[in-house]
């Protein structure tokens, strides 16, 4: 039960952070740069999770806690990013959006539904969509590929280090 309850519980924190963290800030420069940092935090926690995973006695386990982080982690950014872009913009996609909508669009894009509800319309905006649609495009692919290979690297070294 455990094994369910702390892969859920991380994605429910994180997602309970984007709605209870302060979003004031202007989209500009400098939140900028943080969603670069941002981008370059998932990543350094993605390799250590790889590490733990390789390192772990129950490695399909540490892969779904793992991606129960990455991914919620990877798109709750994006959110935030177009969330602050159209507080410092209006305008700059379909209609308004609300700390929801934005966390909806991104999960739109991440999962290439695109309902066309609602759509960058200025470069700025564009140009974030595209950095997420290239990003969804490593961690669906390469990250997935590598968890896997992790996982199947682990399990495979656990009978030699059984006897």
């Amino acid at each position: 039960m455990r094994a369910v309850l702390r892969p859920l519980g991380t994605s429910t924190g994180l997602v309970l952070a984007y709605y209870l963290l302060p979003l004031n800030k202007r989209f500009e420069g400098g939140t900028a740069v943080a969603l670069v940092l941002g981008l370059a935090a998932v990543t350094a926690l993605f390799a250590w999770q790889i590490r733990s995973i390789l390192d772990s006695p129950r490695p399909r386990l540490r892969a779904v806690e793992a991606l129960a982080t990455t991914v919620p982690l990877f798109l709750l950014l994006f959110a935030a990013a177009y969330y602050l872009m159209d507080q410092a913009r209006p305008g700059g996609f379909g209609e308004p959006l609300s700390r929801t909508d934005a966390l909806y669009f991104a999960l739109t894009v991440f999962s290439t539904v695109g309902f066309g509800d609602i759509a960058p319309r200025t470069e700025a905006a564009r140009i974030v969509t595209m950095v997420q649609m290239t990003g969804d495009i490593l961690l669906v692919g390469v990250a997935a590929h590598v968890v896997v290979g992790a996982v199947q690297s682990a399990l495979a070294r656990k009978p030699a280090d059984d006897g």
